[in-house]
């Protein structure tokens, strides 16, 4: 039997342990040496190295619909703190350096969040919605990634499934951050905006871009967890090729392995899919090799998406609380 948190124990202190750790959090980012890219310009860049779109509205989540619409209007508070910012030469951007401040003085509404486990409705939900999107821009870019944390559990079906897997960024304020850091001589912009129906997102530079950059799934493979008996875990590679214009080869190589355990029955799964639609346990992953514990699930290679992408980000995002 897993042992209980103190917080779980005795719920009164978790607004205590989250004041603890977001100071702690943010006191960090003052003494650790980067410098944060705060500044938003009104005028754009030149020239866009890379552009995506997001549907806002998931229908298939198995909840009430209000809590897409209050992730929707989230997603727009955080969003307007992102938008235009720029990440000159040498700054780090943080997804929550540059949106903590975004309700203050517009509460965010409660919006799915995994918490224990469990989906629930809870403060703020939704905005790793925005932060997936951060990443799956950043991605296309030769900026360095410094801090990516993967979601540990697919709830429910995404919108589309014209994306690699495992390209997701969840975020936890206090706990999970995304972080971005320049290391080019370039200096690049973001911008994320909306209508009724999708977000938009999209990478500037100050320069036109020498090389481009195609995310793919090398493979994709289900099996049982054998950390978790009656759920699935999926494992991907998540492959980049950078291409020098127009269309050169430079390198083709394996930036990670993600795992997750999927929440829903997975066509052609077989064996590995069943029974996974009820995943009330913690969102952790645990993949040690198992040999013949294990029956893979082979999905044939993803092919090489448009660089015009669109793409959903699973708007069930991980609160950890110690």
């Amino acid at each position: 039997m897993t042992r209980k948190r103190l917080t779980q124990q005795f719920p009164f202190l978790l607004p205590l342990r989250q004041f603890e750790r977001k100071l702690f959090f943010y006191g960090h980012m003052r003494l650790d040496g980067n410098r944060y890219a705060r500044t938003r310009a009104d005028s754009l860049l030149p020239y866009e190295t890379f552009f995506t779109t997001s549907p806002l509205l998931n229908y298939d989540s198995g909840f009430p619909m209000e809590y897409q619409f209050n992730k929707v209007f989230n997603l727009k508070l955080a969003a307007d703190c992102v938008d235009r910012l720029v990440i000159r030469p040498g700054e780090t951007f943080s997804f929550w350096q540059s949106v903590h401040r975004a309700d203050r003085n517009v509460p965010y509404k409660d919006g799915l969040n995994l918490q224990d486990g469990q989906i629930t409705g809870s403060y703020g939900g939704g905005l790793c919605q925005l932060s997936t999107m951060l990443y799956w821009l950043f991605l296309h870019t030769p900026l360095t990634v410094t801090e990516r944390h993967a979601h540990g559990l697919e709830q429910f079906p995404p919108t589309t499934h014209d994306l690699p897997v495992g390209t997701d960024a969840t975020i936890s304020e206090g706990w999970l951050d995304l972080k971005i850091r320049n290391d080019t001589p370039q200096t690049w912009q973001l911008l994320v905006n909306f209508d009724e129906e999708n977000m938009y997102g999209a990478i500037r530079c100050n320069e036109p871009a020498s090389e481009l950059f195609e995310v793919y799934n090398g493979s994709i493979t289900y099996l049982p967890d054998p950390d978790a008996p009656g759920r699935t875990l999926q494992r991907a590679t998540v492959n980049r090729r950078r291409l020098r214009q127009p269309g050169i080869l430079q390198d083709d190589r394996l930036l990670y392995v993600n795992e997750c355990q999927i929440g829903y029955p997975v066509p052609g799964a077989g064996a590995a899919g069943a029974g996974a639609g009820a995943m009330a346990g913690a969102a952790g992953t645990g993949a040690g090799a198992r040999g013949d514990e294990r029956k893979e699930v082979h999905v044939e290679k993803i092919p090489v998406r448009n660089l015009k992408a669109s793409m959903h980000a699973e708007e069930v995002c991980v609160r950890k609380v110690d």
